[in-house]
This record gives structure tokens, sequence and C-alpha cells, in this order.
């Protein structure tokens, strides 16, 4: 475990475990046999990661959730509250794809990934450093049109009504909705869903 302890908290696949145990033919097996000695954590089939009590680091969601599946972006209320955008603690750690929409569930938690188009997909991306690992996640400006756009049964018509919403039921903080890179807004309302609730953001943002 001294060798596969280099990989430090990043998730691997059963073929990286055959190259730190070249003597093991049957791999499957011997990931089988760390996982149930505690030693690493299956997240889905054919990926792991290490636990944090072999590998000495802290888990990192928003990296897991980034080679689940991909590619994949963290965004919604997941990037939203890393932000510091709402208060509320988010328990599911939520991304976008360009693939179809899916969700894993594994003994670190339960991860959703939400489908896009390519053309919206593209918009807004930034890399992060957590626990001195890059991830990719969606600025607040993109974070914030993924909520709006891809939460079910929420159609904004009105810039009063989406004031209410962001600042009495999110409690969104509007100080910081005020300094938003209109920018990345117009691009997503551009292409994406609801554009008139994402027309009605700029409006919100701008004072208008």
């Amino acid at each position: 475990m001294n060798t596969l302890a280099q990989i430090r908290n990043i998730p691997f696949s059963t073929q990286t475990i055959g190259t730190f145990f070249s003597n093991t033919k049957a791999v499957t097996m011997k990931a089988n046999n760390l996982q149930k000695a505690g030693k690493i954590i299956r997240l889905k089939k054919g990926l792991y990661i290490l636990s944090p009590e072999e590998s000495g680091e802290t888990l990192s969601n928003e990296l897991i959730a980034n080679h689940i599946y991909g590619p994949s972006y963290i965004s919604l209320q997941t990037a939203l509250r890393y932000y510091g955008l709402i208060p509320e603690t988010v328990y599911t750690t939520q991304s976008m794809t360009i693939k179809r929409s899916r969700s894993f569930t594994n003994d670190i938690g339960v991860f959703t990934y939400t489908s896009c188009p390519h053309d919206y997909f593209t918009i807004g991306i930034r890399q992060a450093i957590v626990n001195s690992n890059t991830i990719l996640i969606a600025s607040p400006e993109k974070a914030l049109c993924d909520t709006l756009c891809y939460t079910h049964n929420l159609n904004i018509r009105y810039k009063k009504e989406l004031s209410v919403l962001l600042e009495e039921d999110w409690r969104f903080d509007m100080d910081a909705l005020r300094q938003m890179n209109t920018s990345i807004i117009e691009q997503c309302a551009a292409v994406g869903k609801k554009q008139n609730t994402l027309l009605q953001l700029l409006k919100l943002v701008r004072y208008e």
C-alpha cells in the first residue's frame, strides 16, 4: 500500500491497481480484497479512491464527482454553496454533463449529473483548487443559471418573482448577485433553456 499511497486522494481505476501490484494476476480480486480491508473505497464499477486513513488526506467530493462521470463540472446548488451564495448545506454533489443524466451512490455520498447541450455546457466553466487538486466547477453566474434553468417546475416570468425567490426562498447573497458577470448570463440566455427567466435575472443584476 505504500506505493499505492502515491495516488493520494485522486480516484483511480482497477487497471492502476494492477500497475502497483504487477505480480497479482487477478487484479479485480485484489481490488475487492483491498476494499474489504477498508483500504480503498469503491466509487463505481472500476473506479476507486484510497481511504483517508491510507492516504492521510481529506477526500474531495468535488474532485470525485469530476472523475465518476465526465465530461462534467460541479454546479447547481453544490456550486452555489461552494461560493457561499446560499446558506443551506447541500448533501448531494451536483454536476452538469453533456452525457445523459445519471446518478451514482457510494460510501462517499450521492452524485447526480444533469444533462445539457454542448454549446450551453461550455459556458462559464472555471478551475478551482480543492485540497491541492484542480477541479472543474461552474462560475457563480453559470451555477445560478444552471439552477434556474434545470430546477424542475421552476418557471420565472417576472423580475419581482425572481427577486422573491432568490432573496426570501433561497436566501441568496444579493450583494454578490449585483457583482455578477452579465456576459456569462447573456451567453446562457442565448443558447440555454428558460430564456425569459435568464432575461429577468439580467434585469435584476443590472438594477433595470
